[in-house]
């Protein structure tokens, strides 16, 4: 008992230093990236290093209006919810920290608590700019919710009439990769599915073209208008795990390979290889589905994400769900 409460909580101290730094990391190459393909120079990589230095060195201003404990609540409850996501998930060849039944039921729900944080903080601060934000990012996250209900329960169907027990947890879906359990059909259907999932992460990151909860050219920053110091800070962490942990996610249910038995390296070595290459294909995710997106498409109005979400990625992810019926059918 005593060793299993040690193992989580310096897994969590562990895992908590992990996707802040690599959070800033990703963040850092993101804008790099976005830089060179729209022919600019482009801040350092370590760049939000110094912005997070920076913001926890200022005054955290608390305004007139705001109700306090709420204000400064949110962005504690997001940074936390964020880090709890990455508990559940595989991190390389190292298994969740913690591990149940109903791991992926979890996981959605807590990809929802960062946002409603920051719309709770919207709300609290009392600023008519970061109360748009809100109703905005409200209405974004209902817009994205159906397409990502699709995907997941696509996936989880299949584990479970392939017989693996369990399908809901990571561990067990990462161990059996779905792309060997389904024939042509159901390789579409995934691919279709993935490419769904793919174009739901921009709006669970409020990345551009979904970001119209803070579009700073029409509402000035919207939800985060307010804050300052410490509390952005906070935020801005919270945004760099929600990131790694949804590229992890992604990366978890459809690529879930190991390099070091490819390479026959074993031990030290093969776990070290094994965790580079996870975080290789965490960047790939996060480049196509993040900077490639952002950099391509202009911010859309709030009726075009709900509609987008609504019609086209919902449409997408009901196609790839029959494409993976009709492959069952087939068998």
């Amino acid at each position: 008992m005593i060793e299993s409460a040690f193992r989580i909580v310096m897994g969590t101290i562990g895992i908590t230093a992990f996707g802040i730094i690599f959070g800033l990391i990703y963040q850092g190459i993101d804008r790099k990236l976005a830089a060179h393909m729209q022919a600019r120079v482009g801040p350092p990589i370590r760049q939000p290093f110094r912005d997070i230095g920076k913001l926890l060195c200022k005054e955290n201003i608390i305004p007139e209006n705001a109700v306090p404990w709420l204000f400064n609540l949110a962005p504690i409850i997001g940074l936390a919810a964020t880090i709890s996501i990455l508990l559940y998930l595989p991190i390389g060849n190292i298994g969740p920290i913690v591990d149940g039944y109903g791991d992926l039921i979890l996981i959605l729900y807590l990809l929802l608590i960062p946002a409603l944080a920051m719309v709770m903080g919207g709300f609290a601060s009392g600023s008519p700019y970061a109360t748009v934000g809100a109703q905005r990012e409200m209405v974004t996250m209902m817009s994205y919710e159906f397409p990502l209900a699709i995907a997941i329960i696509a996936l989880v169907w299949k584990m479970n009439d392939s017989g693996i027990a369990n399908p809901f947890s990571l561990t067990n879906i990462s161990s059996n990769p779905i792309w060997g359990l389904v024939g042509p059909l159901g390789i579409i259907g995934f691919a279709i599915i993935l490419l769904t999932l793919i174009l739901v992460t921009p709006g669970e990151l409020s990345k551009i073209p979904f970001d119209v909860s803070e579009a700073e050219t029409e509402i000035a920053g919207g939800l985060l208008v307010e804050y300052s110091g410490r509390n952005l800070a906070m935020f801005y962490l919270a945004d760099g795990v929600k990131t790694v942990a949804m590229a992890s996610l992604i990366v978890a249910l459809f690529f879930p390979y190991s390099i070091a038995n490819f390479l026959s390296l074993n031990g030290f070595v093969g776990a070290i290889v094994d965790f580079l290459f996870f975080l290789f294909k965490v960047f790939v995710i996060i480049f196509v589905s993040v900077t490639l997106i952002r950099v391509g498409v202009a911010r859309l109005r709030i009726s075009q994400v709900v509609s987008t979400y609504w019609v086209p990625l919902t449409l997408m992810g009901l196609v790839g769900l029959v494409f993976i019926m009709w492959d069952f059918a087939m068998w």
